[in-house]
């Protein structure tokens, strides 16, 4: 790529362009949002006036939050403007990644994804920022997919650290490594995960906002208890040992016993541990407690790692203000 900074576009001025905007305006780039249809000038103007206002807004509220000196707000808004689609060769021919971003319609996406692609130059990556629709059914309207993947950013996205990368199977693999690079350089996390649908964090999330709301439904508890013991419970674990990495650490074994109880007691399959579980205590990789299962600890010292992950609990019980001083005699 031509410039550490190079150009950013994001074809659609909505809310994920204006969240991506956000992000790479902080990180010292240029950013334009391509409108994706022709307006009249006064409905351009609207949504020019809209998406600069929000992205203004969004840029502030993080100064006030203290991640930086709301003196330079300005300044970076100043980095992000927004062009008609009659722009769209001047733009796209600079541009050094492009992000599209418009509504969840493989037509309109297909559309979008082959006009842009013909405009960009010959090193540019594109990457649709699609949470439904699958790589593999958007490239070949795409002029050269060794150079198009998906890029699944989470909301609001210039928060949420993660953001999903999807190649396909005529993705390049130096492509998926430049935007990792691009990505990691502005302060996401990205991962790689197949083009299968719903990639990771929406199957997970979709498993368990189900689950939560029907056991809202069968009156296990209130919404309100539900949320408390997602935020102190299982969200307060999984923000420090990921998902896999917590089932080595408390043994597979476990959630193979525990799964069957459920499956029994519950009467649903949806509790029923895949094979790999089973798989894994036939192979002796239970955990840590074996030194492997999903991840490798063989490696380690295992008294230092259960001490920085108990060390990450704890400072994570000082944010809540949970970590009480102990009560002591007078």
């Amino acid at each position: 790529m031509a410039s550490d900074r190079a150009l950013v576009a994001c074809l659609g001025a909505g809310r994920m362009g204006r969240g991506i905007a956000v992000q790479f305006a902080y990180a010292g780039h240029e950013v334009v949002l391509l409108d994706a249809k022709p307006r009249d000038p006064a409905a351009f103007a609207k949504l020019e006036s809209e998406a600069l206002a929000e992205i203004g807004a969004a840029l502030r509220t993080l100064a006030e939050l203290g991640l930086f000196d709301p003196a330079h707000a300005d300044t970076l808004l100043a980095r992000v403007r927004v062009a008609r689609d009659e722009d769209a060769p001047e733009v796209l021919s600079r541009a050094g990644l492009v992000f599209e971003g418009v509504p969840e319609i493989l037509d309109l996406k297909r559309d979008i994804l082959a006009r842009a692609s013909a405009l960009m130059g010959p090193e540019a990556i594109l990457a649709s920022t699609t949470s439904t629709i699958l790589v593999d059914d958007l490239s070949p309207a795409v002029a050269d997919p060794a150079r198009f993947l998906n890029a699944h950013w989470l909301n609001p996205a210039y928060i949420i650290p993660l953001v999903e990368v999807s190649p396909g199977r005529h993705t390049a693999p130096e492509t998926v490594a430049r935007l990792h690079a691009i990505l990691e350089s502005v302060g996401k996390v990205p991962v790689n995960c197949a083009a299968t649908p719903g990639f990771i964090v929406p199957r997970l999330q979709t498993l368990a906002m189900n689950e939560a709301a029907r056991m809202v439904e069968e009156g296990v508890a209130s919404a309100e208890e539900i949320d408390k013991a997602v935020k102190y419970g299982f969200g307060f674990r999984f923000g420090v040992l990921g998902v896999l990495e917590f089932i080595d650490w408390g043994g597979g074994d476990i959630l193979y016993h525990a799964s069957r109880y459920l499956t029994g007691a519950l009467g649903h399959e949806r509790y029923r541990a895949p094979e790999v579980i089973e798989r894994n205590m036939e192979q002796g990789r239970i955990g840590l407690r074996t030194g492997q299962g999903f991840m490798d600890y063989s490696g380690l010292d295992l008294e230092s790692y259960r001490r920085r992950r108990l060390q990450a609990l704890v400072e994570r019980l000082r944010a809540e203000g949970l970590a009480k001083p102990p009560v002591l005699p007078d």
